[in-house]
């Protein structure tokens, strides 16, 4: 993910300064204490055997928010992760199209959109407080994820795909 290098990135097109990143980042993170719900109505679900549960009813059920927290947050993030990783590496080393990078995200939105509801509705699911606002807090990283991204394609796609190469298709560059 982009995250990893967002504060230079955002000092470097001089967006504000470090400090007001964290004081931004205390806000939301103090945001999503008060909007998290308490675990005071939280009952241990009793879903059976994960082997005996189909693809189609796993969705059904994280999208209706019957899941444990944990059963709907890893699964995809692990998966969204390493493939923005990889579409990042692929098209900052010249072997994506800046078109192909479009495709990939694109794909990727719909399940985004899924999992970022999927985990709101979930995160009710998990006995402590904690791991609820640090689901959500990532979700919201995600969106501002794919925000920046936006950004770098409307904005900086010279900088960040090297439309100066030969190799690539300087006309998608703008």
């Amino acid at each position: 993910m982009l995250i990893y290098s967002l504060p230079l990135f955002l000092t470097y097109i001089q967006l504000g300064t470090l400090q007001e990143y964290a004081v931004i980042l205390v806000f939301i993170l103090l945001l999503l204490t008060i909007v998290t719900p308490f675990n005071s109505f939280y009952a241990e679900i009793k879903w059976g055997k994960i082997s005996d549960l189909s693809g189609y009813q796993y969705l059904f059920d994280a999208w209706n928010g019957q899941i444990k927290l944990w059963l709907v947050f890893w699964p995809f993030f692990i998966l969204v992760n390493v493939s923005l990783y990889f579409t990042d590496h692929l098209a900052r080393s010249g072997s994506f199209t800046v078109s192909s990078w479009d495709e990939v995200h694109l794909i990727l939105l719909m399940p985004a959109v899924f999992w970022i509801i999927s985990v709101w509705r979930n995160s009710v699911n998990t006995q402590f407080r904690i791991p609820a606002i640090g689901a959500r807090f990532v979700t919201l990283v995600l969106c501002f994820d794919y925000l920046l991204k936006l950004i770098i394609r409307i904005d900086y796609p010279r900088i960040f795909f090297q439309c100066q190469d030969a190799i690539l298709d300087y006309a998608s560059c703008f």
